[in-house]
């Protein structure tokens, strides 16, 4: 009898702890994504050619990384809301753009402002190793270098929201 109660409390313990586990880890929930997915593992390393502003301190932050280019409309359209993005959490989240396009195509194109760090990569080293097939394409790290979203920020119904970037910002803070 006694056996008995061990064995059933031990197999509820572990059914507890492997849904904990599970609900602990973010999920693609079936996301349609252009690209190799690291989510909830630790990202490659950062790899600029030139940075085009400031080098970032991410130190103890969140890092978005956006792949982007110029001559990409939905690109262009995420901008405004990266740039709102690093205003609002810049105490919390370093965002960085990185485009395989020349330093001087990047710095001439017209009508982009981009107030968050920004980089190019004519290799597309980073890009290559995500195998990233489509852009806009964002990772999301938290402090520890840990993908924690990952995808084609409008993609519907998958969108990187203020609202997705805050509740994950809130689960992986120290």
């Amino acid at each position: 009898m006694y056996k008995k109660t061990i064995t059933k409390t031990l197999a509820i313990l572990s059914l507890c702890l492997a849904f904990t586990i599970s609900q602990a880890q973010e999920s693609n929930n079936g996301k349609k994504l252009w690209a190799k997915s690291i989510l909830n593992e630790k990202a490659p390393e950062l790899q600029v050619e030139q940075w085009l502003s400031d080098a970032p301190n991410t130190k103890g932050k969140f890092v978005l990384v956006d792949f982007w280019a110029t001559w990409c409309g939905p690109c262009r359209r995420v901008i405004p809301e990266l740039n709102e993005w690093q205003e609002k959490y810049k105490d919390q989240l370093v965002i960085v753009g990185i485009s395989d396009e020349t330093a001087d195509k990047v710095q001439n194109a017209k009508d982009i402002k981009i107030d968050y760090y920004n980089a190019i990569d004519t290799q597309a080293r980073l890009k290559k190793e995500l195998e990233v097939k489509g852009i806009p394409h964002c990772i999301l790290l938290d402090p520890q270098g840990i993908v924690r979203w990952e995808g084609f920020p409008t993609l519907a119904d998958h969108e990187l929201t203020a609202d997705v970037l805050e509740t994950i910002i809130k689960k992986y803070s120290k």
